[in-house]
C-alpha cells in the first residue's frame, strides 16, 4: 500500500511571532506532510515568514476562520488532514497519535481533546465554563459523549473532506465540524492534548461574547435542522402546557356558572395551544423530509465508497 498523503494545514492571522515555530515543530515530527499555511489578511509578516520556513502560503480574503476552513478543505488535496492553530498552543509532538486512527482507517475525524480527564490544559475560566456549556448541549441534543468540542487541533480522512459541507465563516466552524460529522455517521475520535498558553504577546483572536453567542446559534440551528421533531415537538408541548394552565380555569368556571366569562383568557388558551399544535406537526413533517436526505446522504456516501475501492482496491 503507498503511504498516504499528509497534508498540514494551518489557519493564520497575525501569527507572525509564532507560525514559524509551528511549521518548523510540524515538519521535524511530520517530516514527509506538506505543509499549508492559509493566511487570513493579516497585517504583519505572517505569510512571509511561513513562506521563508518552507511553507505553502494561500490567500484566504474573505475574514474568517470559517472560510479559511473552507478554503483549505477546497484547495488542498491528501489523504490525510492535519488542522492546526498557528499560535503554538498545541504540541506537535503528539501528532502521529492523532494520525493513527484515521491512518488505520477507524475514524474519519480525531479531535485532540484539551477538556479530556487525563489531559492538562490551561484555560481561561469564561473559555472553561463556554467550552463545558456547549459540550453538555452537543452530548444532550445529538447523543454523543464528546469532551471538547471546539478544539482547533484535528485530523480528518479525505472521505470526510469532500463530504462535508460548511457554510461557517467564523470560530463556529468547529461546532459545525462536529455536529455534521456526527449526523452524517462518520466516526469521531478523540485524543487528549495538553494545551499551553500563548506566548507573551501574542494575542486571542476569538472575541468571548460575540464569538461566545456565534457558536451557540450554530448549535440551535443544526439542532433545529438536523432534529426538527425534537425541536419543534418540545416547543410545541411547552406551548400546549403553558395553554392548557388557562384553558383549566375558563373550564372550572364554565362548569361553575354555566357559561364562559374570561373571552381573553380562553382566547389566550386557544392561541397557545393552537401555536403548539401547529409546531409539533410541522415537527412531524420537517422529521420526514430531514429522514430522507440523510437516507440518500448515506446511499451517497456508500457509492462513492464503492468507487474508491474500485478505484483504489486493497491489496
Amino acid at each position: 500500500m503507498k503511504q498516504p498523503k499528509i497534508a498540514v494545514v494551518i489557519p493564520c492571522y497575525n501569527e507572525e511571532q509564532t507560525v514559524v515555530e509551528v511549521i518548523l515543530a510540524f515538519r521535524k515530527f511530520l517530516p514527509e506532510a506538506e505543509v499549508f499555511v492559509f493566511d487570513n489578511n493579516s497585517s504583519d509578516r505572517t505569510a512571509e515568514l511561513a513562506r521563508t520556513a518552507g511553507a505553502t502560503v494561500c490567500l484566504e480574503r474573505r475574514q474568517g476562520k470559517g472560510y479559511v476552513v473552507q478554503a483549505m478543505f477546497r484547495e488542498v488535496d491528501a489523504d490525510l488532514y492535519v488542522m492546526v492553530d498557528g499560535d503554538t498552543t498545541y504540541p506537535a509532538e503528539v501528532v502521529r497519535s492523532l494520525i493513527e486512527p484515521v491512518a488505520r482507517g477507524d475514524a474519519d475525524m480525531v479531535i485532540g481533546s484539551r477538556l479530556h480527564e487525563v489531559a492538562s490544559s490551561q484555560f481561561r475560566l469564561l473559555n472553561r465554563l463556554g467550552n463545558l456549556l456547549y459540550r453538555w448541549l452537543i452530548n444532550a441534543i445529538f447523543g454523543v459523549r464528546l469532551t471538547d468540542l471546539l478544539s482547533g487541533y484535528r485530523v480528518f480522512s479525505r472521505r470526510l473532506v469532500r463530504a462535508l459541507p460548511l457554510v461557517g465563516g467564523g470560530f463556529e466552524i468547529e461546532a459545525e465540524m462536529t455536529i455534521k460529522a456526527i449526523e452524517r455517521g462518520f466516526t469521531i475520535v478523540e485524543v487528549p492534548v495538553n494545551l499551553t498558553p500563548r506566548p507573551a504577546g501574542s494575542q486571542s483572536k476569538i472575541r468571548l461574547i460575540h464569538d461566545g453567542w456565534l457558536i451557540l446559534s450554530t448549535i440551535l440551528t443544526l439542532f433545529r435542522d438536523y432534529k426538527p421533531l425534537t425541536f419543534f415537538g418540545t416547543f410545541g408541548v411547552v406551548m400546549l402546557l403553558i395553554g392548557g394552565i388557562p384553558g383549566v380555569l375558563v373550564v372550572l368556571d364554565y362548569l361553575e356558572i354555566g357559561r364562559v366569562t374570561r373571552v381573553g383568557t380562553a382566547a389566550l388558551s386557544l392561541g397557545l395551544m393552537l401555536v403548539g399544535a401547529i409546531s409539533i406537526f410541522s415537527g412531524l413533517i420537517l422529521h420526514t423530509i430531514a429522514r430522507r436526505f440523510q437516507e440518500l446522504d448515506r446511499q451517497v456516501q456508500l457509492f462513492e465508497r464503492d468507487l474508491q475501492e474500485l478505484r483504489f482496491p486493497k491489496e
